[in-house]
């Protein structure tokens, strides 16, 4: 009898809704208040700047996708393009501990808006939505995928109700438009690159995609198309928030806010926000589980290589799911979640993902100097790449700098 394989049934739409929920649950629902609570009026600029460093490391992906349509994306590009399997590993098993530590951020995120409806301790909130969203993960990709794309019409339907409410603050904002473009002095740039460093972790949907590209129909074609989409609906919903929530609340409001979203729209409306809290507690949940996937993809698809304990590697017959590596993801989760603040999570995982990037990039230069591509690949400019990866790298060091 053959070894079990996993199923593959993920299209354009699901795959692109599967993106799209991760970016925006993450990124916009719980840290547009901390990125604002850092930069201010310069949030506008920091969020567009965190989009251009993510969007040539996306260009990457896209090729290196299209190569290598494979489970454990970026510890497979590491391993074709640098050939060390030791370091192909650590970072593999570096980008599953960020999508752990994500996921366990986003958990904290899902406690704020849980709290407008009942009084329940932040860390068994987390614990129970982790235990729920392994067991759905568990059951089929495609059940998952699914339910991860209604989830994420939910959360564009939430934004859209803010965009309607906030959208004469668009259009004629009381704050003047200087306000929003930083002097060139070490206190306004450094406040950009600080809030663009946390915005930066809004991005990083686009890597979590290539990691079931094993569940994915046609990924060649695919992978790109849904990966330029998701990067250009995001930005343009996230420029349009963050516009609306400076124009809503205060700096202390929006850094202090646990469920940022719930109360900008109790701004704009002066109604109980009972509506929005309820589309950002199943976005938060959207976001937690997408990264659930994407770990427990990363462990199944290092093992089938033999890099990992097979263990990982097996797959349940019945649901053609790896239900060893998604319980082991969800018991790692559970443990982040009790140990660290949602800033300290985002944090370590814009850190992590900065340097596993630098080395992606890398990778696509080597490959491309020494492998031909193959018929169908998408080829991207031998120098973006090279951009990609110093930019990286200067966020990289900046944060280090500025910390």
């Amino acid at each position: 009898m053959g070894k079990t394989r996993l199923s593959r049934d993920v299209g354009l739409i699901l795959l692109l809704f599967y993106g799209l929920g991760n970016i925006l649950g993450a990124g916009i629902y719980v840290l547009v208040g901390k990125v604002a609570g850092i930069a201010g009026y310069f949030s506008v600029l920091a969020f567009l700047l965190a989009c251009i460093i993510a969007v040539f490391t996306a260009l990457s992906y896209m090729e290196l996708s299209s190569r290598y349509p494979v489970s454990a994306g970026a510890a497979v590009y590491i391993q074709e393009g640098l050939g060390y399997q030791t370091l192909s590993v650590t970072f593999g098993l570096l980008i599953g501990t960020a999508a752990l530590i994500s996921a366990a951020a986003i958990s904290h995120g899902f406690a704020g808006y849980l709290d407008h409806f009942i009084e329940i301790d932040q860390d068994i909130s987390a614990l129970l939505l982790i235990s729920i969203l392994v067991a759905i993960a568990i059951v089929s990709i495609k059940l998952s995928v699914v339910f991860a794309s209604l989830l994420t019409v939910l959360e564009i339907g939430g934004l859209l109700i803010i965009i309607y409410y906030g959208f004469d603050k668009i259009i004629s904002p009381q704050t003047s438009f200087t306000a929003f473009i930083p002097e060139f002095r070490f206190s306004d740039l450094s406040l950009v690159v600080l809030g663009a460093f946390l915005a930066f972790y809004a991005f990083l949907g686009f890597e979590d995609m290539v990691n079931i590209a094993e569940e994915v129909k046609d990924p060649s074609r695919t992978y790109p198309l849904a990966i330029i989409l998701a990067l250009g609906i995001s930005t343009l919903l996230y420029i349009l928030i963050v516009l609306i929530a400076l124009e809503s609340l205060s700096q202390s409001e929006l850094q202090e806010s646990t469920a940022p979203f719930a109360d900008i729209y109790q701004r704009l409306t002066g109604e109980p926000p009972v509506l929005i809290s309820i589309i950002g507690t199943f976005a938060v949940i959207n976001g937690a589980l997408i990264q659930i996937i994407m770990a427990s993809r990363i462990l199944y698809g290092m093992a089938a290589k033999g890099w990992l304990p097979s263990v990982f590697s097996q797959v349940y017959v019945r649901t053609k799911t790896p239900v060893n590596a998604t319980l082991f993801v969800g018991l790692v989760t559970m443990l982040f979640s009790l140990s660290f603040d949602i800033v300290a999570l985002a944090s370590y995982t814009s850190t992590l993902i900065l340097i596993v990037f630098t080395l992606v990039n890398l990778s696509l230069i080597r490959i491309k100097s020494s492998v031909p591509s193959p018929e169908g690949v998408i080829r991207i400019p031998s120098w973006v790449p090279w951009i990609g990866m110093g930019l990286n790298l200067l966020l990289l060091g900046m944060k280090l700098i500025l910390d």
